[in-house]
């Protein structure tokens, strides 16, 4: 072997770091497709056929995956489009449009969005439509071939398809749904949702014209496996530049692995959240700590970037509100321990708030009463409070029903980091019942 050779197999420790950054990064951000599915086969092969039909035969279809977040929903539907698409004639013939419920909030937006992924901007120009039927049959009129025979098969893949059930008369999926039941053009409407009941939220002209195609998947993933998956996702594989770095960092994130402290706090994910997106967030952070210095992953580093992302964002507000606020909110919390839950109005926290006002503080001079209600109403605003259902427009502010949207551990949480908290605050919201 040549000394040039052998030069490459032994990097500085600069160059490995910089190595793994780029390999595992691109390996978290860029998550590679497996060929086929593992454990979900059938669905695979039933989603398969389904699309084959209207990408090959021109048949249109309608189907809904339902599973929970992390079933792996879109990488089954990726898988098989990657699958459909190897073939030549129909990657140049199917057409894609992708929507998302949370993107695409109402109608109009949705129409934007397919006339944009179509690329038929300078087609539709500035035409007026009667209706959004009118606008969609248009846009389907217009991607038929030069002969006027044949149109382009057309897959419109709904995410988060619930939401889709909440836009005004259902108006996008009744006219996809209609197209796909007609023989207007070929095409198939994929939806993606998390909720079992996704077809109760659906009107009864629309349920009429789906075809009722459910593919469900269901979380197989054990703890077990999840903790493979760490260990192999951090792993460095055969071929890296420098074997023996590679050996060693292999064999340390072996030890990682088995190591009680680090079992724990990824038990802890698993069961907040099975989906692999937020694994990958968990180690991406992890592995941002890795340098030249220190060019292992401990068990501290695993630690730390999952108290980043196992942050309370309610809990982060509370250190931004005002004493007076932070006072409503523990007069709140006695309300909820004296009444069992039950809702609460402005009325009974400003009495609540007055009662510890002249019994216990003596560090909060005495605020006006549109001061405090000022307060309280920056809350809601915050979404730290909700109005109930029930509490009607014409209800006078004071007395409109609210609930809290906090629990007791976070509030108590947030008032021991709460930068220079009053003694008597913290001691009136530890106190039973105010």
């Amino acid at each position: 072997m040549s000394k040039r050779k052998v030069k490459e197999l032994h990097l500085t420790v600069g160059e490995c770091i910089s190595q793994v950054q780029r390999l595992l990064r691109e390996r978290f951000c860029h998550f590679k497709l497996p060929n086929e599915p593992q454990g979900m086969e059938s669905q695979h092969k039933h989603l398969l056929e389904l699309l084959k039909r209207t990408a090959v035969h021109g048949e249109s279809n309608s189907v809904i995956i339902v599973g929970p977040r992390g079933a792996g929903k879109t990488m089954l539907l990726n898988c098989v489009l990657s699958e459909l698409l190897e073939v030549n004639e129909v990657k140049k013939n199917v057409l894609q449009v992708h929507l998302n419920g949370l993107l695409q909030t109402d109608d109009r937006i949705a129409l934007k969005e397919i006339t944009r992924q179509l690329h038929l901007e300078n087609v539709v120009g500035d035409k007026v439509f009667g209706s959004f039927a009118e606008n969609l049959a248009f846009l389907l009129q217009a991607l038929k071939k030069g002969d006027r025979s044949s149109s382009r098969p057309a897959l419109f893949i709904l995410d988060e398809f619930d939401l889709f059930a909440h836009h005004k008369n259902q108006t996008l999926l009744y006219n996809l749904l209609d197209v796909s039941q007609s023989a207007q053009a070929p095409v198939a409407v994929i939806g993606l949702t998390c909720r079992l009941d996704v077809l109760e939220l659906l009107e009864k002209r629309v349920k009429s014209r789906f075809s009722h195609r459910q593919i469900h998947l269901l979380s197989r993933l054990s703890f077990t496996g999840y903790l493979e998956a760490v260990c192999t996702q951090l792993s460095l594989p055969q071929d890296f530049p420098d074997p023996r770095f590679a050996q060693d960092w292999n064999t340390s994130i072996k030890t990682l692995c088995e190591d009680k402290l680090v079992v724990d706090v990824l038990q802890r994910h698993f069961n907040s959240s099975k989906d692999f997106r937020s694994l990958h967030m968990l180690l991406m952070l992890t592995l941002s700590r890795v340098t030249v210095s220190k060019p292992t992953i401990t068990a501290t580093d695993i630690l730390e970037a999952s108290r980043v992302c196992m942050v309370d964002s309610k809990a982060n507000i509370l250190h931004g509100l005002s004493i007076l606020e932070l006072c409503l909110i523990i007069a709140m919390k006695h309300l909820n321990d004296i009444y069992d839950g039950e809702p609460f109005n402005f009325q009974m926290v400003h009495n609540e708030f007055k009662k510890f006002l002249q019994r216990k503080s003596h560090s909060i001079h005495n605020f006006d009463k549109p001061v405090v209600l000022k307060a309280f109403e920056h809350l809601q605003q915050l979404e730290l409070i909700q109005s109930m259902d029930g509490s009607t427009a014409k209800v006078q502010r004071e007395y409109q029903l609210m609930k809290l949207m906090l629990d007791h551990s976070q509030i108590m949480e947030a008032l021991q980091k709460y930068p220079q908290c009053p003694t008597d605050v913290k001691q009136w919201a530890m106190s039973a019942f105010g």
